[in-house]
């Protein structure tokens, strides 16, 4: 299976070469990123957005993506006055090309991003950087670099991210999980684990994206079958030294997507 993905990572490679020398000739209006401002919230955070605008036919990729995926990387470092960062992702797409599965956004998203301040009544200065692939016939990849201020005293809810906060996949707790228990047993460069979730269907074509703590750790494209109310789902985590390693359950987290919604899982049992 690693080999395979080595295979994959090495064709996505050449792709993203091929693209370094011909992003030169591609219209600079493929993708635009603007900041929403956003607002104070009640509980002292700011409640902003990343706003991600793609011509037709292009995609750019959610913060798993699949073996056929770019994963966004972010860079804050200009920032201040920020503590703490969190993101609301918006449920995204799943599609298949040539059996690889992509889980990606098309035309436009709007990311919230929610900052904890240092100083609650002192402005916060947002500046920093996100490199993404933008996808169509070729993988472009991407530095798009991104500042705004962000007042303290605003807390008018903005109707943008309203509408982007509403399409972020359900908390287990308000989705119908029951039980989630995680078994772990060592393969020969990793571990293989299985999730077993008490779930109401979430629709047609249902899948389970696991996601392990640690970015550096490959997790394979989840097998996922279900029985009445219980899904389960099979992954392989394999980390930089191919070895079985210790993984704290509670910090995996599942994502459920079927046709009809989109459930956020975090942690497990054993």
């Amino acid at each position: 299976m690693i080999k395979n993905t080595l295979l994959i990572c090495g064709l996505m490679f050449g792709l993203l070469t091929t693209a370094h020398a011909e992003t030169a000739a591609i219209s600079n209006n493929v993708i635009q990123l603007s900041v929403l401002p956003g607002y104070r919230t009640n509980r002292g955070t700011h409640m902003a957005a990343l706003r991600i605008q793609l011509q037709p036919g292009w995609k750019t990729y959610w913060r798993a993506p699949g073996d056929g995926g770019i994963p966004p990387q972010f860079d804050w470092s200009g920032s201040k006055n920020i503590q703490g960062i969190e993101f609301h992702w918006p449920r995204p797409k799943v599609s298949y090309i040539n059996g690889l599965r992509t889980i990606a956004y098309t035309n436009e998203v709007v990311i919230p991003i929610e900052l904890s301040p240092r100083r609650r009544d002192t402005t916060i200065t947002l500046k920093g950087r996100v490199d993404l692939g933008v996808c169509n016939d070729i993988c472009i990849p991407m530095s798009l670099k991104f500042s705004a201020t962000l007042p303290s005293g605003n807390t008018k809810v903005d109707p943008m991210i309203r509408a982007a906060l509403k399409k972020v996949p359900t908390p287990a707790h308000k989705a119908g999980v029951k039980t989630v228990t995680c078994t772990i047993e060592p393969i020969s460069d990793g571990l293989r684990l299985t999730a077993t979730i008490t779930l109401p269907s979430t629709g047609r074509d249902e899948i389970a994206v696991i996601e392990a703590p640690n970015q550096n750790i490959w997790v394979s494209e989840a097998t996922t079958s279900r029985r009445g109310n219980t899904l389960t789902a099979t992954t392989e985590m394999v980390p930089p030294s191919n070895a079985p390693f210790m993984l704290d359950r509670s910090k995996i987290r599942i994502t459920v997507i079927g046709s009809n919604r989109a459930v956020d899982i975090l942690g497990c049992t054993g």
